[in-house]
């Protein structure tokens, strides 16, 4: 039965699982680095929440060409957590998986705060708004799927995870048009709420039919 027939398949490749195997090459020789010195994936992931802060601020003061260069040097090294605790040998879906995936909700939520900051200075209540349904809507699209997987099924699709989401907002802010990047991500990020919702429901009508 292919794909198309049982909806519950596995999904296609993704855009982040396109990145990291054309990054695989650069990625491999760093995690090997820090395997070597036994370094914590878990502390990674921690200051990768921490560079959001200084992300946020860049954005909240307006510097949002400098913001993008932040995100696209720094960001990246959030591929590299899952990476080094795979080389470690650590247990998939242990604590760690669980730390990554809710610090980088945390991680979103700060960089998000950094837009609404800078709004607020501006005292443009209507970006305020689309930023509001930008970061609840990206919020959404962790969500659908961390509920739908804990449910038991596939959910890794979608036009907008969480690597686009930032792929948006690098190209925009490196053109200083932040307002375009979050109306795109309030529009697309709910969007993909929708395209998620539909696959478990696909998936859900074939457990009934089975």
């Amino acid at each position: 039965m292919n794909q198309s027939e049982n909806p519950s398949a596995p999904g296609k490749v993704t855009f982040t699982d396109f990145l990291r195997a054309r990054t695989k090459f650069i990625i491999d020789p760093i995690v090997t680095f820090m395997a070597r010195y036994r370094l914590s994936p878990d502390l990674l992931t921690v200051l990768g929440v921490v560079a959001h802060f200084f992300f946020a601020w860049l954005l909240a003061i307006g510097q949002m060409q400098w913001a993008a260069v932040a995100m696209f040097f720094i960001a990246p090294l959030d591929a590299l957590d899952g990476a080094l605790a795979r080389k470690l040998g650590r247990k998939q879906g242990g604590f760690g998986a669980f730390l990554d995936s809710t610090l980088d909700r945390v991680a979103e939520i700060v960089l998000f705060a950094g837009f609404i900051l800078y709004y607020v200075a501006q005292e443009d209540t209507v970006m305020l708004g689309v930023a509001y349904v930008a970061i609840t809507g990206s919020l959404m699209v962790s969500y659908t799927r961390a509920r739908a997987e804990a449910l038991g099924y596939s959910c890794k699709i979608g036009i907008m995870s969480r690597v686009e989401r930032y792929a948006v907002m690098m190209f925009f802010l490196v053109l200083n048009l932040p307002q375009v990047a979050l109306i795109i991500l309030a529009v697309l990020t709910y969007f993909t709420m929708g395209q998620r919702m539909f696959h478990v429901w696909q998936q859900s009508r074939h457990r009934a039919e089975a």
